[in-house]
């Protein structure tokens, strides 16, 4: 694994020497438009969104609630700053883009509303077409649709449980080859652009190393991850279609601040953490879909032991939507969707073992690019243990309400 790192590092001192050989003139980008050249730091976009929750209306059971989703899901839950992400990102040189995104909406547990690093990476180009890049830093993690599409573009108002549970928040640190054609990376930026709710630009194959931890958290073991991808956009006549497979491997330990006491596991708590899945989606054009499924091995708690063991896991989800054009140019996206997943949540206590089937419908009315609202009913089933909560079966109701200012 060092070797392979340190190849790494060669390969990309080999091309910032190239860099540092291009003119001064590579350190400006020119504006076609203008016929002028701007200096780097002029080259930088800021963006960003926040969301506003209430999960709360017709609620059937408060003790229903899901921890890797939304926390102010159930009993205490009230009116909630989900999101509040500031985007920042542009080209320094033609061949080095950089990206930061801090969120004002994060939480330690007691404190609501803190500032926490979500994404900091650059990627480094590897040829004049930028069709072969080195991402570095921390950033998602090329492991399921869902995952990489950004909330701001995803209709159900929480990640699926399946394939979420794999890397909660989504990022680690890492290192990643990401190659892709520039037709598909001009159709991947599209499908976002377009409104077509897509992922963003992860290329066509990725490969990769990160630590496994999740971000902003120390690695635990000597062991990288490894991930790889593959995604390949198709159009077919007027639709596009998008199918994936993609899978990591890597031994995960779970950490002593979400371990209870009493609870025992092998190997100093140090667990196999491999996953494999598909995806297929078919853009909204009108009619849209969007599936996924994963199955893999992961520590998850047991009761009848109140140990951590290395178990097998399984699920997935379905979405179906449709993109209709409204008055006054709104859009609307009625959806629904259904889960299910059965395994453990290794980023919860005592990687808490679920059984989770949840079936949800709702709607994204989006009154202009700036302003949306989303409406969505949740039915719900969820078995969640951990060795503090034993024999927990929670099922009820409840509608949820979001909105959404983008900028």
């Amino acid at each position: 694994m060092r070797y392979i790192c340190l190849s790494i590092l060669f390969v990309l001192i080999s091309f910032v020497d190239i860099i540092a050989q291009d003119t001064l003139k590579n350190e400006v980008i020119s504006t076609a438009l203008k016929g002028e050249k701007k200096k780097w730091y002029e080259n930088f976009s800021i963006g960003g969104y926040m969301q506003v929750r209430y999960n709360r209306f017709l609620e059937t059971n408060e003790n229903l609630k899901c921890d890797q989703c939304d926390k102010s899901i159930g009993k205490n839950g009230g009116i909630f700053i989900r999101r509040g992400r500031l985007k920042i990102s542009g080209y320094i040189h033609k061949r080095i883009f950089f990206y930061i995104q801090p969120d004002f909406a994060s939480s330690t547990g007691t404190t609501s509303n803190i500032l926490q690093l979500k994404d900091a990476f650059i990627d480094v180009s590897l040829d004049r077409k930028n069709e072969f890049r080195i991402r570095l830093g921390q950033s998602k993690i090329p492991y399921g649709f869902e995952n990489m599409q950004s909330s701001q573009n995803r209709l159900p108002l929480d990640r699926n449980d399946g394939l979420n549970s794999a890397v909660a928040n989504e990022r680690d640190l890492g290192a990643f080859f990401y190659w892709a054609p520039t037709k598909t990376r001009e159709l991947f930026t599209s499908l976002v652009r377009d409104n077509l709710k897509g992922s963003g630009d992860y290329g066509v194959f990725a490969f990769g190393f990160f630590n496994g931890q999740t971000a902003n958290k120390p690695e635990q073991n000597n062991t990288l991850h490894v991930v790889t991808r593959f995604s390949y956009p198709i159009e077919i006549g007027d639709q596009i279609i998008e199918p994936g497979i993609q899978a990591y491997t890597g031994k995960y330990v779970l950490p002593a601040e979400i371990r209870s006491s009493s609870v025992k596991a092998a190997n100093n708590f140090e667990f196999k953490d491999q996953r494999v899945a598909t995806s297929f989606i078919l853009y909204p054009k009108p009619f849209g879909i969007q599936t996924e499924y994963n199955w893999g091995k992961g520590p998850e708690y047991n009761p009848a032991t109140d140990s951590i063991e290395t178990k097998k896991l399984n699920g997935g989800y379905i979405t179906a939507t449709m993109r209709l054009e409204g008055p006054k140019a709104w859009i609307f996206y009625p959806f629904a969707r259904v889960q299910q997943y059965k395994g453990g949540k290794k980023h919860e206590l005592d990687a808490r073992s679920y059984d989770v089937k949840e079936a949800e419908g709702g709607v994204e009315w989006q009154l202009n690019k700036y302003f949306e609202l989303t409406m969505s009913y949740v039915i719900s089933k969820r078995r969640f243990e951990d060795s503090k909560l034993k024999n927990n079966t929670q099922s009820g109701n409840f509608l949820r309400i979001q909105a959404q200012l983008n900028f």
